[in-house]
């Protein structure tokens, strides 16, 4: 049995003991950590945390399934009411563009758009769920105004420089292929509908759950798995690489470098700010203005 599949039991078996409250929960959390530390040695980072551990103990969360609320009677990842609220926008919005890929995968040469164009029902799916989601664990996220706005919205201009230099000062091809809020004609509601869920989306939802999940959760996360007791904006070599990294990774391969930079950018105004209102402020700026460029150039590819 190697390491994953030890980690996994031990979770299991800790979870069936006992229902837990948010505290118990939390202590049983602490507990299982010194435990696969003792077990499997402990792979510490600059700060004196641990790592690989905390990595371990998250996938195996992932892995066992989820609720998006607390209704449902399967418990999220073993999480905290707290955990959830910071990861279950993130989840529900690649569950619902996994889904649509799986249908769109089965429905490859399809008449019906539904089958063979599922953007156009996956971005208001997205956007609904996401928000509801979002709006169902506000309370959790204790957000203020943005500190250093001008310093914050430099950087989210700064970003969208990243993004579409390649098309326009390097001359790369442009990226007409995409989600076209004409696609069911130029006027009329359906375009509107195409058009208003697209930009609710890019400019709202979207730099909410992904801060929320890379600068709000998974950078504390990575320095201590107790996050909420890390300060926001605090620094530490693995969390800032994992979370620059996973960012990149997230986005198609032909936004790499731009993403790469970007990801970078965003965790600058997390340190700088100390804010994650401040690091959705700058990342909803970014995406405005990119939406702004892609109604302009048609390049539907960029969003």
């Amino acid at each position: 049995m190697g390491v994953f599949a030890h980690i996994h039991e031990h979770l299991v078996e800790n979870q069936k003991r006992r229902p837990r409250g948010d505290d118990d929960e939390k202590n049983a959390g602490n507990e299982n950590n010194r435990t696969i530390a003792t077990r499997f040695g402990s792979l510490r980072t600059v700060g004196g945390k641990l790592g690989i551990e905390q990595l371990d103990e998250l996938f195996w969360r992932w892995l066992r399934g989820w609720d998006f609320f607390h209704g449902f009677p399967a418990p999220m990842f073993g999480a905290s009411n707290t955990e959830k609220a910071y990861l279950a926008p993130f989840l529900a919005f690649f569950a619902v563009l996994g889904l649509g890929a799986v249908v769109e995968h089965f429905g490859d040469g399809q008449a019906y758009w539904v089958w063979s164009e599922t953007r156009y029902w996956v971005c208001p799916l997205q956007t609904v769920l996401c928000a509801g989601v979002l709006i169902r664990y506000w309370r959790f996220y204790g957000m203020k105004a943005p500190a250093k706005p001008f310093l914050t919205v430099g950087i989210g201009v700064l970003a969208l420089v990243l993004w579409i230099a390649p098309q326009e000062w390097l001359h790369l091809a442009r990226r007409w292929e995409g989600f076209n809020p004409g696609f069911f004609g130029e006027t009329g509601w359906p375009y509107w509908l195409n058009l208003g869920t697209r930009f609710l989306r890019l400019v709202v939802v979207v730099p909410l759950l992904e801060e929320i999940f890379w600068r709000g959760f998974l950078l504390r996360y990575l320095i201590d798995e107790d996050f909420v007791r890390v300060p926001m904006g605090a620094f530490s070599w693995l969390s800032c690489t994992v979370v620059v990294v996973g960012f990149c990774f997230e986005h198609s391969m032909p936004d790499w470098p731009a993403a790469i930079l970007t990801g970078a950018l965003y965790n600058l105004v997390a340190y700088r700010t100390r804010s994650l209102s401040s690091c959705v402020l700058a990342h909803a700026v970014t995406n405005a203005l990119l939406g702004a460029y892609v109604l302009h150039t048609r390049q539907w590819g960029f969003w």
